[in-house]
């Protein structure tokens, strides 16, 4: 079906879903975020020292709800205890996943705890999938235009507003020779990638929703699903340099994938993925890339990480944000806990990224 085809079903198929804009912005909005604002900084000052350790600990968490998630009675037991962060809605539909955001929203309102970020996978490829009774949309291969860039990010962000979703783990900038990414990239002309998801990500944001690039260092070339497996960059890392350009235009996050990298002098990951390596997410992308917004891990129950031990406090030790979808939250909460006590440069890294994760809190108008 071709896009044109698409665009004429937009206003027919949103009906289905709400008639909701971009939400109403408060004091701050997204735009807000990479500039120093007095006001801004004091807030976010105000809302930290409200919490304590373990409810700090608790904002690094993003588990799973869905068909692909956990019992949504696990996860609304840690949502009461304040063990959640941000909640990745994975697989569903508009409805259940509209009743998932006001139950939660409604456990810390009640609880006087943070609201949290709800994520989906809205890729154009597999927003279908993920949530059903959306808008129809091309699959992200199938995107031949910048116009039309616009015009599908803009209409995802509409689906997502209606429904309370405030990040989108999109858009993938890997190249497509891996069969994992295939169809959910722009393509493989690596100028047209870029281009195209700084397009997307600019008209994300711009309607108010966290864009997310990934999967960092670069999925785009490696053998292998990290699913299933570990797998590995071996030598040079072709793919870091196209995260330069979507920093520079302000992408708020960047996912790192379960990738390990070996015979590579500067940036060896000693067999580990670079979620758990702080020469990938801190030393490269925080430092030399100078990457400033939300890091946050691929899913933690995946094979490429699964089996490594305290996987949780590694990637959070390694520079990463916030950690989806733990396979044990509790034990990461405790794991990271524990280290605070007896590491305080340590504490003051996990004090730095809770602060950032205030920080999109307020500009995107979840926290008042």
């Amino acid at each position: 079906m071709k896009f044109a085809l698409f665009s004429a079903l937009i206003f027919v198929a949103f009906q289905t879903v709400s008639s909701q804009e971009i939400p109403e912005r408060g004091q701050f909005s997204l735009t807000d975020f990479y500039d120093y604002d007095p006001d801004l900084e004091r807030k976010v000052d105000e809302v930290f020292n409200t919490l304590n350790d373990t409810l700090i600990v608790g904002q690094l968490i993003v588990p799973a709800v869905g068909k692909h998630g956990k019992e949504t009675t696990h996860v609304v037991e840690l949502a009461e205890k304040g063990m959640v962060g941000g909640v990745l809605l994975l697989n569903g539909n508009v409805t259940s996943f509209s009743n998932f955001v006001t139950q939660f929203d409604s456990i810390a309102n009640v609880n006087g705890y943070l609201r949290p970020i709800y994520s989906a996978d809205a890729e154009p490829t597999l927003i279908r999938y993920k949530i059903k009774e959306t808008t129809p949309v091309p699959k992200t291969n199938e995107i031949k235009t910048p116009e039309e860039v616009t015009e599908v990010a803009k209409t995802i962000s509409k689906d997502l507003n209606a429904i309370g979703i405030t990040q989108n783990f999109a858009p993938v900038i890997d190249a497509s020779p891996n069969q994992t990414v295939s169809n959910r990239s722009f393509g493989l002309n690596m100028d047209t990638v870029i281009n195209f998801s700084n397009l997307f990500i600019e008209e994300t944001q711009n309607n108010q929703i966290i864009a997310t690039a990934k999967h960092f260092p670069g999925h785009g070339f490696v053998q292998g699903d990290t699913h299933k497996q570990l797998v590995y960059i071996d030598g040079e890392m072709k793919e870091v340099r196209n995260y330069v350009p979507v920093i520079e235009n302000g992408v708020l996050s960047i996912m790192v994938a379960h990738i390990a990298v070996t015979n590579n002098e500067s940036y060896d990951t000693e067999g580990l993925p670079s979620t758990c390596s702080r020469k990938i997410v801190t030393d490269l992308l925080k430092g030399e890339l100078d990457f400033r917004g939300l890091v946050i891990t691929d899913a933690m129950n995946m094979g490429g990480v699964r089996e490594v031990p305290n996987s949780g406090l590694k990637a959070i030790m390694a520079g990463c944000d916030q950690l989806l979808m733990p396979v044990e939250e509790m034990d990461d909460v405790y794991d990271i806990l524990a280290e605070m006590k007896v590491n305080e440069d340590f504490r003051q890294q996990v004090y730095t990224s809770v602060k950032k994760i205030i920080r999109l809190k307020i500009c995107l108008g979840i926290v008042e």
